[in-house]
């Protein structure tokens, strides 16, 4: 399998870029409540439980920047594309998929 190292590279760091600005998004959105939270306690209730949602929604995105920087530490390492487990190739068509892929399909399972 030949991989083009430099797609995926740019792949990746569009990937992260994506994931910070989800991510400050995020927190801007739950430091400054777009809603106003001196209504009815009900109101209140369903703000807290969306701020939770954007909280689990931050949590997800933090985790999927590590895996994309870890990815392209990857790349600068000469790792990337190789299973963690075996050291065989990961299958293309895995990393086309899922970039930030550190197992092959063997191994994912």
């Amino acid at each position: 399998m030949s991989i083009d190292f430099e797609a995926a590279k740019q792949n990746l760091l569009q990937l992260k870029e994506e994931y910070q600005t989800r991510i400050a998004d995020i927190e801007d959105h739950i430091q400054n409540p777009q809603d106003d939270l001196n209504e009815h306690w009900e109101d209140q209730a369903i703000a807290y439980r969306q701020n939770d949602m954007r909280k689990n929604l931050m949590v997800e995105a933090q985790q999927s920047l590590g895996y994309v920087d870890h990815a392209l530490s990857r790349i600068e390492s000469g790792s990337y594309g190789e299973c963690e487990v075996c050291a065989e190739p990961i299958e293309a068509q895995r990393l086309q998929a899922l970039p930030y892929a550190t197992l092959c399909m063997q191994h994912a399972e």
